[in-house]
């Protein structure tokens, strides 16, 4: 056991190594351990699956051949050093199932016993979580670590052995996946939807009355004739009943008053967060989780040093700790009152196996977003105000509404009218919802007349359900038990870098690639795409955690009919051709039309004149600014590392290039180009470097 190898240095010098995942974690968690401890990192896993093969032996109980990442060599060599001189290695990953297996990798690299308490568990870096955690050590949970495996081996069958089976008979690049497909059917369904929808005219008519000085005019919509609901398909019914409505006045026939309440929302889960950033703040998935991400490891304060603003951000429980409970219940009393705490308790909506975690909540609700402002970026500060205001706001009051429903009659026709105003602000005061207005009527009494300033009927046509967004679909999928949190931001950046879904004002629109990859899949691979097949498949995974069923059984359970699928698939499938997509440009060789094409790295523009003709040249991005040397459109563009830079499209004559975006501002100092760089201490800086002029926005 490395832990219990012979010592070279003196007792006293000795200390704990704890391993972590990320270099911002282990600074921040080192602050707070002192001196008698070394953080390190791993930077993430140091074993996988080799990408080259299968690398799972599926004749022996699926046991999975893992490997070291390539270039994680030297770092772990440097990880068994400190641990062989080390008093104690405590592995301090993340605490989930994740965090788990890159704890039992690193156990078994540095030949740490499973049976050692080597492995602390915390959900928030702050220095009382740290320290409590460091002084609980347990063993590694093998279960949880079985349960990522389970899902490691189960998704490499399925995506290593489909996809080359899509290179085979559509192209090459195209990928398939046990998650992944299934949410491409999902959006394909819905398109489907889209297309067969068949729009239904109809006719609404709103009658605009005069009010009192307290609110002028107010509407009221036409809702029964003789006492039964009415729904006018056609102009001439329009008419008819405009005319009927000429013969009579207006007067009020009841008046409804009541009083309802309105309770928060429980703080956020993974995917709550993911999908009110963004409706409120326009953040895609994968920015929500880079930004929480940072809010979690930790940001350096003014004042205070790095810690961790929220708690772990990777949760399926709307569950809060006493103690943070008693800590909003301080704050909340203190700045609005008494009368604005509840102390809500919020149930799951199921039985989770990732309730461990609490909610995500910020680690000190007195570090108020304004307080921290001047340390954050604005990503970061906005984020972090969202999930502040959400968690405060989670243990406040209800807010308090005075409704009022109004009925007008005209002859046989029966209108109505509604107004609500907020009586108590309650959690409202911390955070307001934009659907949750007042709209106020006049003082009105039963049997009053009423004049009216305007009547009219306005053509309108039932509209198509609408398209996913981002937010749209996690929430699709979470209902539908379809993948967990931490899938669900690469599973959108998949499906749109495949080309199978393309987003058109945030909504996602499958191509046509994405629905013949999804035929094909609905044809051969049913299972994989079904919505509940693939929800019972996370549930049986979800037993490997909760009561330590066996994982081999379960993937081989799987496996079986899976290959004789594949066989299937194989032998049926013919080459499908796909359309090719022309680009409005013309061959400068030979004049046909040019085309875009896919080849092995990526999409390209090509003759559709191949084979005769084998002119082709990369797809530009231009960002639409010209160049500060020559004048031509610089453009977007990919190092050989995947890495995004600017450079000439004047190339090799022009030598321009720049690693962050070029804008057509120009510093007010020197004249030059400014560049978009959005840190911390400014949005804009000058390319100039020996002028150093900032802009914050």
């Amino acid at each position: 056991m490395a832990n219990a190898t012979a010592k070279t240095k003196p007792k006293g010098n000795e200390k704990t190594l704890v391993i972590v995942e990320s270099p911002a974690k282990a600074k921040s968690i080192g602050k707070f351990l002192g001196s008698r401890y070394k953080v390190v990192a791993s930077v993430g896993h140091v074993r996988d699956l080799p990408k080259s093969t299968l690398g799972i032996d599926v004749d022996h109980g699926f046991e999975p051949k893992y490997i070291t990442i390539k270039g994680k060599g030297p770092l772990i060599k440097e990880l068994k050093k400190e641990a062989k001189s080390a008093k104690k290695v405590m592995l301090a990953t993340d605490p989930d199932r994740e965090g788990e297996a890159i704890s039992w990798h690193l156990a078994n690299i540095l030949g740490i016993d499973e049976s050692d308490v080597c492995r602390i568990e915390f959900h928030e870096i702050t220095k009382d979580a740290i320290k409590n955690a460091a002084k609980h050590p347990r063993t590694i949970n093998r279960n949880l670590v079985d349960a990522q495996q389970a899902r490691r081996v189960l998704d490499r069958l399925v995506g290593y052995q489909i996809s080359p089976l899509l290179w085979r008979k559509i192209r090459w690049g195209l990928s398939a996946g046990r998650v992944q497909s299934a949410a491409l059917k999902i959006i394909c369904d819905k398109e489907r939807e889209i297309q067969a929808f068949i729009p239904e005219e109809y006719w609404p008519v709103t009658a605009v009355f005069h009010g009192d000085s307290r609110v002028r005019t107010f509407e009221a919509r036409l809702a029964e004739r003789d006492g039964k609901k009415i729904t006018l398909r056609s102009k001439e019914e329009a008419d008819q009943v405009l005319e009927d409505l000429k013969k009579n006045g207006f007067s009020v026939a009841g008046i409804e008053n009541k009083t309802t309440t309105r309770k928060p929302l429980p703080p956020f889960t993974t995917s709550t967060l993911q999908q009110e950033a963004s409706s409120k703040l326009g953040f895609l998935t994968r920015r929500t989780m880079f930004t929480a991400q940072q809010l979690y490891e930790g940001i350096d304060i003014k004042g205070e040093g790095t810690v961790g603003l929220v708690s772990y951000i990777r949760t399926d429980s709307v569950r809060v700790s006493e103690e943070a409970r008693a800590m909003a219940k301080d704050y909340i009393q203190k700045e609005y009152g008494p009368e604005y705490y509840a102390g809500n308790y919020f149930k799951n909506r199921k039985k989770d196996v990732q309730d461990a975690h609490e909610a995500i909540r910020p680690t000190s609700v007195t570090r108020t977003p304004d307080s921290i402002k001047d340390s954050l970026t604005k990503d970061q500060y906005n984020l972090y105000k969202l999930i502040w205001c959400r968690f405060v706001a989670s243990q406040m009051a209800s807010a308090k509404y005075d409704v009022q429903n109004v009925s007008i009659l005209n002859g046989r026709y029966t209108f109505r009218a509604s107004g609500n105003r907020i009586l108590f602000d309650g959690f409202r005061k911390v955070y307001d919802l934009k659907d949750d207005g007042e709209t106020k009527l006049p003082a009105l009494t039963e049997g009053q007349s009423l004049k009216e300033k305007d009547v009219k009927a306005e053509q309108k046509f039932t509209q198509p359900p609408a398209r996913f967004t981002e937010a749209s679909l996690i929430k699709h999928l979470e209902e539908q038990d379809i993948g967990r949190p931490s899938t669900y931001a690469p599973i959108v950046s998949t499906l749109l870098d495949r080309k199978y879904v393309r987003r058109e004002k945030k909504t996602l629109i499958p191509t046509e690639l994405g629905f013949t990859v999804t035929e094909l899949m609905e044809t051969y691979f049913q299972n994989i795409v079904d919505a509940g097949f693939t929800a019972q498949m996370e549930d049986k995974l979800d037993s490997i955690e909760t009561r330590g069923d066996d994982w081999k059984e379960i993937i081989g359970e799987f496996y079986g009919p899976f290959q004789e699928e594949l066989k299937e698939a194989d032998q049926s499938i013919e080459k499908i051709e796909l359309k090719e997509e022309p680009t409005g440009e013309v061959c400068e060789i030979c004049g046909k039309p040019m085309v875009k094409k896919f080849g092995r790295f990526g999409e390209f523009i090509a003759c559709s004149g191949y084979p005769d003709c084998k002119n082709t040249k990369p797809i530009v991005h231009k960002i639409g600014v010209p160049c500060p040397v020559c004048g031509k459109d610089i453009l977007e563009r990919k190092s050989k590392r995947g890495r995004i830079f600017y450079g000439c499209s004047g190339f090799p004559e022009c030598k321009f290039v720049a690693w962050s975006k070029p804008t057509n501002r120009k510093c007010p100092k020197c004249g030059a180009m400014m560049l978009e760089k959005n840190l911390k201490t400014a949005k804009y800086v000058c390319s100039n470097s020996e002028c150093g002029y900032k802009e914050k926005e």
